[in-house]
């Protein structure tokens, strides 16, 4: 249907290894960013404010963790972690006077810097005992802000950041921070799909598959685990720093926390290991669905003249949320954009016979 493949013909490799082969795709890919580059104009100031502009930007953490744990193979439980460290350094160095776009880029250098050395095990164990080595960076991470006033102000203390500026233009209004966001958001994106079809995205498809038998075939092992855990952290520091810019506008401790880390990984798995647009739907999905799921029994209690107690519209929606997360995953365990990619096969040879199984 829509997704027919008549008409292409793959007569060079550059054509072949196109981002959007499908015409369609490309259609629908052109749409979304026009509708994206005009949101503000579409949806209200609390919706850009409250929803797209952290969807964004956690859609640009989640696809640097996705592009460790999904194509690389490689568990993080301390994502939380890099994002604090990219954006306490981005703030400090934002305070003595550097541009937005350098601090942000340095945030995302020192994050790569620490992420790399807690990915250092990486390269003589796997599994859990990964996972233990990349919890101790969001344990030791977490202690340092809370000890270390130098850094984080206390325990207590709130860090104010400064405003943000593009080649000398301030970004004061929600519009201006939800396009910069969006932009982000997009050159993550467009580099996470790129590395994918090159040697180095084969090399970590490898990796995740059986690094003996990547490095049976000449794959250097070591130096792509610690490549994917250097380009992760990058991203992850750079994508704290902008949350901390573009929507908190300030910094605490309490931001960046295990259950940050936890959520992330969430988000991953929910969408989708290894799927950029499983970034989206993964980020979406863990960050608004509670949110909607509490207003949405708001308004059937009011609608149907029930009292709910304050309490229980507290709890209620965290269990139906948590239903559905185990609902997708019994009914499809790689995530929302295998659905997704369901729907999109089915259409791609609709109405023939032979679709139906």
């Amino acid at each position: 249907m829509f997704y027919r493949e008549c008409g292409v013909r793959h007569t060079t490799y550059a054509a072949d290894r196109a981002l959007a082969v499908i015409p369609f795709e490309r259609a629908l890919l052109v749409l979304l960013i026009v509708l994206a580059a005009a949101a503000p104009w579409i949806v209200t100031d609390l919706f850009l404010v409250s929803y797209l502009t952290p969807w964004l930007i956690w859609t640009a953490a989640v696809l640097g963790l996705n592009l460790l744990m999904g194509w690389a193979g490689q568990i993080h439980l301390g994502y939380g972690a890099v994002m604090a460290v990219g954006a306490y350094t981005a703030v400090h160095v934002a305070r003595a006077g550097a541009p937005f776009v350098v601090a942000v880029a340095a945030g995302g250098l020192v994050a790569a810097v620490i992420g790399s050395l807690f990915g250092l095990p990486a390269l003589r164990v796997r599994g859990l005992y990964l996972a233990m080595s990349t919890l101790a960076l969001q344990v030791i991470v977490d202690w340092i802000l809370v000890q270390v006033p130098a850094i984080s102000g206390g325990a207590q203390a709130t860090l104010l950041v400064p405003r943000p500026h593009i080649f000398g233009i301030p970004l004061v209004t929600d519009q201006a921070r939800y396009w910069t966001a969006a932009v982000f958001t997009l050159l993550v994106a467009l580099f996470v799909a790129n590395v994918r079809r090159t040697d180095v995205g084969r090399a970590l498809i490898a990796l995740r598959e059986k690094d003996y038998a990547a490095a049976v075939i000449g794959i250097n092992v070591f130096y792509y685990k610690a490549l994917a855990f250097f380009v992760s952290s990058f991203i992850g520091g750079m994508s704290g720093a902008a949350l901390a810019f573009l929507y908190y506008r300030a910094v605490t401790p309490e931001q960046f926390g295990l259950n940050v880390s936890i959520m992330a990984v969430a988000m991953v798995i929910v969408g989708g290991l290894g799927s950029i647009i499983g970034s989206f739907f993964g980020a979406g999905f863990i960050l608004l669905a509670p949110i909607w799921i509490e207003h949405g029994l708001r308004e059937l209690a009011a609608a149907l003249s029930v009292h709910i107690s304050p309490s229980t519209l507290a709890h209620l929606p965290l269990v139906i949320y948590g239903g559905l997360i185990t609902g997708f995953l019994l009914l499809e365990p790689l995530g929302l954009a295998k659905l997704y990619d369901n729907v999109r096969n089915y259409l791609r040879v609709w109405p023939f016979g032979y679709t139906k199984k």
